[in-house]
């Protein structure tokens, strides 16, 4: 495995790094367990958010009173709008991960580029943030592309953090060169594309590309936590066979898909839109029983409540047109319940 610099932040880490968000669906006792078996076998990058419910308070748990804070890298985000917001989230986020500082501290999936004098005072909190030694490095998140080169162009942030995987368009592409060329450091969230991606060997090969790039995968059981460790000593690579079948994947899932983030919800209608409006490919790609249980026809029928209101569309970072999404998987759903429709049948919207 080899070692990543964050940009200018200086930060270097193994090109393995731990996403905490799924963990807030452990106990305290299996997330601490899965964070220091983490560490055992190598990993020092973590990032969290103030979002992820007590995804903080299980990292400090697990890291408090271990004696190793300066050997590895802890991020976390906030998605305050103002000031006020800001200091209180940073407060809070301190107290939760028992440190008196971050590495890098994020605006959390920010809608524009915050910068100096634009009446939010976002920037200069974090720049006094930063003087006072409460955070190491000024860091962001972003969904929308657009955003996301905005920010790399105003030079103000050190790190960004935005979503990669093997099937990232051009564009991303190019956004993680421009990252290099800036000297910022390029934080992948999603790549595993909210559990569409399944091989983590092509997945983690295909990061290996871009020696820029710390990828955070979202782990939420030991055994998850087993396989990208199983990396450390033997890292895969970008070959032939892997090169075929992610251009495979590519065709598969090209157009538009939900990549289950949420940010749509919640749905005036009740609709569980992130699950709902990826359940086609959920089926075919990470089959279980549980998407055809009584529960799961429950919520895809409630489709046909959906309001048209467009409220999910405006939300949603990848601009999906949301309510024909959701038709879509409807109709394929009643097929496959119906048997008319095979679940190893490949199925792809542009």
């Amino acid at each position: 495995m080899k070692n990543v610099t964050l940009g200018k932040t200086g930060i270097v880490v193994p090109q393995n790094g731990f996403g905490a968000l799924p963990i807030q669906r452990d106990s305290l006792e299996d997330a601490a367990a899965i964070l220091r078996r983490a560490y055992e076998g190598g990993v020092r990058f973590f990032d969290t958010a103030r979002a992820y419910s007590d995804s903080e308070e299980k990292i400090g748990y697990a890291f408090g009173d271990m004696g190793i804070r300066d050997q590895i890298i802890i991020t976390t985000k906030t998605a305050a709008t103002s000031a006020e917001g800001f200091w209180k989230d940073l407060e809070t986020s301190l107290h939760n991960l028992r440190t008196d500082y971050i590495d890098v501290y994020q605006l959390h999936m920010a809608a524009k580029c915050y910068r100096p004098g634009d009446g939010s005072g976002l920037y200069e909190a974090m720049v006094e943030a930063k003087e006072k030694g409460l955070i190491r490095h000024i860091g962001i998140t972003a969904h929308k592309i657009g955003v996301a080169e905005e920010i790399i162009e105003s030079g103000l942030y050190e790190t960004l953090q935005f979503p990669f995987s093997y099937l990232a368009s051009e564009r991303d592409i190019r956004l993680v060169e421009a990252c290099q060329k800036a000297g910022m450091g390029f934080i992948a969230m999603k790549g595993l594309a909210g559990g569409l991606i399944n091989n983590s060997k092509a997945a983690m090969a295909f990061m290996t590309q871009y020696d820029n790039v710390v990828p955070i995968w979202g782990v939420q059981r030991m055994s998850e936590m087993e396989e990208w460790l199983s990396y450390m000593d033997n890292t895969p690579s970008m070959d032939g066979e892997i090169s075929a079948f992610i251009e495979k994947e590519k065709e598969e899932l090209s157009g538009n898909f939900c990549r289950g983030c949420g940010y749509c919800m919640p749905c005036p209608a009740g609709i569980t839109i992130n699950q709902c409006a990826r359940m086609s490919l959920m089926v075919r790609r990470a089959p279980s029983d549980a998407w055809l249980s009584e529960y799961w026809q429950k919520e895809m029928e409630k489709i046909e409540g959906c309001l048209h209101c467009m409220q999910c569309t405006q939300h949603c970072p990848y601009e999906l047109d949301t309510p024909t999404l959701l038709r879509k998987n409807l109709e394929d759903y009643r097929a496959i319940l119906a048997g008319t429709v095979s679940t190893n049948e490949s199925k792809k919207w542009n």
